[in-house]
């Protein structure tokens, strides 16, 4: 039997060399872990099963939103959901997908495995991918609402993994086109808990059955007993007022990160999150990548997402902004000097 070999994927936060100490690379609330979500987590009960059907969490995510509980799709986390969701797509005969220009990889790894083909026009997809604030660049996806307009209902996914991080702007979409899409949340960035794997998903209006579907397909479970806490905690208005508040921190250190960033040289990006991309302007970024993750500074290479040439920054305490400043001045000077 031949060997299997593990699929490389691209992702932000820790690897290999292990935990950074301050890494820039995953767009967690760096003035996290919410207070009252961690408490709620460290306290849930991993002695027993979660009830199999979530019916206290649909309900209080239903009301969260506004919505039928029968809208509500539990997922183990959004890469999940993006699998289970383009399975579903596939099995029923769909052919092909749209993708943004620049997006989140999983997008495109399901779509392969499943056979799902890309398409230019997001009006022949039987699955569209759509992100805002966008993921790499943080900012408003363009012409949402025409794309949305365009596509076959029930067919497009807005992923809204950082809206709840937005520090500028505002949705392109109004409530009436928000119902016309699959809505996937991931509240663990925004409460700054990504090592808790928990997402959600509200189906479009008048797609219960397709929600319905989504949970045949899922596995007993998916969320242990720290996943449920985390959702349950998401909806308590508390919580929301943390984060609501804790918005002004991240403005503040996003303008002196920027400010900082384009003091040494590097061209920013808009953004409306808390998270952006620049562009450093050395030939290789390879070695001085390197170089900083040597001293335990992680940047996210935007390769991956078809920006050679470019890095994505979270927005970080000052503390790691001096850190990087320091460590990339000397790494100019010893290009410098050599």
């Amino acid at each position: 039997m031949a060997a299997l070999t593990a699929l490389a994927r691209t992702h932000g936060g820790p690897d290999a060399q292990g935990v950074p100490r301050h890494d820039f690379s995953s767009n967690s609330h760096a003035g996290g872990p919410c207070p009252l979500a961690l408490a709620a987590v460290q306290q849930a009960d991993a002695t027993r099963y979660p009830d199999a059907s979530y019916a206290a969490l649909r309900a209080q995510l239903a009301a969260f939103h506004g919505v039928a509980a029968a809208r509500v799709v539990l997922a183990a986390s959004a890469s999940e959901f993006i699998f289970r969701i383009t399975a579903s797509v596939a099995q029923q005969g769909g052919e092909a997908v749209w993708l943004p220009p620049h997006h989140y990889g999983d997008y495109a790894q399901a779509a392969e495995a499943w056979g799902l083909r890309p398409t230019a026009l997001p009006q022949d997809a039987a699955l569209a991918w759509c992100c805002e604030p966008s993921s790499p660049l943080g900012a408003a996806q363009p012409g949402l609402p025409a794309l949305v307009a365009a596509a076959a209902p029930a067919s497009v996914v807005l992923d809204r993994a950082y809206e709840p991080l937005r520090l500028q702007g505002a949705p392109a979409l109004d409530e009436a086109g928000l119902r016309r899409v699959w809505q996937l949340w991931t509240p663990n960035k925004a409460l700054g808990l990504t090592g808790v794997r928990a997402a959600y998903a509200i189906a479009p209006a008048g797609s219960e059955e397709a929600a319905a579907q989504l949970e045949r397909l899922a596995p007993s479970w998916p969320l242990g007993a720290h996943g449920v806490a985390l959702l349950q905690a998401w909806c308590e208005p508390a919580v929301q007022h943390w984060l609501a508040g804790s918005l002004a921190t991240l403005r503040e250190w996003k303008a002196r990160q920027i400010a900082l960033c384009e003091a040494l040289g590097w061209a920013c990006l808009p953004s409306d999150a808390n998270f952006f991309c620049a562009r450093p302007g050395v030939p290789d970024l390879g070695p001085a990548l390197r170089s900083l993750r040597a001293q335990s500074i992680k940047l996210r290479d935007c390769t991956s997402f078809g920006l050679a040439g470019q890095v994505r920054l979270a927005v970080l305490p000052p503390a790691a902004q001096d850190a990087l400043a320091g460590a990339w001045q000397q790494i100019q000077h010893e290009q410098e000097t050599t």
